[in-house]
């Protein structure tokens, strides 16, 4: 694991230099840049990317290629707000980012249910709006560019199926309650995994809030409780990372989803047993591809999902490779 923490410094590093997020403050701006719908006719457009949590690491690593792929732009200024896994803050972001006029909001939603109001109000007032990671369902217009959480879930859950051995304890650690990625995965391995596997017990399950703190303490107390655990069943990669560290060496199966750095190292490394990538990069590419169409008016609607490979000690050389040659590993 010293070889991990090593290879994650440069990760670490690179998240929070280029995810320096923009606190609860009012963005000032310029009010005087045009007004809402008539962005078509400008040469150039600010866009607002709240992000849910910079302490979520996936979300910090797409909040930084979101930054990245924003430079590929000459056309569009992009300021990145965290919202701090707070609905309240988040909510205040998207109403500031209304009042300072910018031409197009990019939301990742902290809980789906509660940003649901204030995401309306942007489309209303004619902004471009686009809800990524998760989709944000119910919306009347808006757009979207997302993942299939199911999908996420279920190839995993699959060859859990296989991995995982009869009679089985496990524990799980769901994410935030409403989070439409979150449910879905849940669901996913209900239908996938739980409900044909009968002989499987799930002896403690939480909610983590996609926090790797919060998996940690939730794991120390239930590996205490039932210390014949064999396998963790994470909504995520950051629950399912810090899942492990309360039981170093123990040979749990631990099962995640993201692909992030971090869990790539550690399924290399043999520790975690497997994962299914959710490009940030990717992410990050069609959501500026799409802001970038709608509003110079190349399209009307975007509605786009990026696929779901499943990483696992066999290939995870291959997207550690991937993340070197970003810079979020050093070598």
């Amino acid at each position: 694991m010293k070889t991990l923490s090593r290879k994650m410094l440069a990760f670490g590093v690179a998240a929070a230099a280029a995810v320096s997020l923009v606190g609860c403050a009012v963005t000032t701006g310029n009010p005087t840049g045009g007004d809402a719908g008539s962005s078509e006719d400008k040469d150039e457009y600010r866009v607002a990317y709240i992000a849910r949590a910079q302490a979520d690491s996936f979300a910090a690593w797409l909040a930084n290629e979101m930054r990245a792929e924003a430079d590929n732009y000459d056309d569009i200024t992009l300021e990145v707000f965290d919202g701090q896994a707070d609905d309240e803050i988040e909510n205040s972001m998207i109403e500031n980012a209304i009042a300072n006029r910018f031409d197009a909001i990019i939301v990742q939603a902290n809980n789906a249910d509660a940003q649901l109001p204030y995401i309306q109000q942007a489309i209303d007032a004619g902004i471009v709006v686009i809800t990524t990671n998760p989709r944000v369902e119910g919306l009347t217009g808006g757009n979207s560019v997302d993942a299939d959480p199911y999908e996420q879930g279920a190839v995993v859950a699959e060859l859990a199926l296989e991995e995982i051995p009869e009679g089985a304890n496990v524990v799980v650690l769901d994410g935030p309650a409403g989070n439409f990625h979150s449910t879905a995965r849940r669901t996913a391995w209900q239908e996938v995994f739980f409900d044909e596997r009968p002989d499987v017990t799930i002896v403690a399950e939480d909610i983590a809030n996609w926090n790797k703190d919060e998996a940690l303490t939730l794991m120390e107390d239930w590996s205490l409780a039932n210390p014949d655990i064999d396998a963790i069943i994470s909504m995520n990669d950051n629950m399912a990372a810090g899942a492990l560290e309360a039981v170093p060496g123990e040979g749990v199966l631990a099962y995640g989803v993201d692909g992030t750095p971090e869990a790539t190292l550690l399924i290399q490394d043999g520790v975690m047993t497997a994962t299914s990538l959710q490009n940030a990069q990717e992410l990050a590419q069609l959501n500026m591809e799409a802001v970038h169409s709608l509003l110079t008016g190349e399209t009307d609607e975007v509605n786009v999902d990026i696929g779901n490979p499943v990483i696992t000690i066999d290939n995870a050389a291959e997207y550690v490779q991937l993340y070197i040659d970003a810079g979020l590993i050093a070598e």
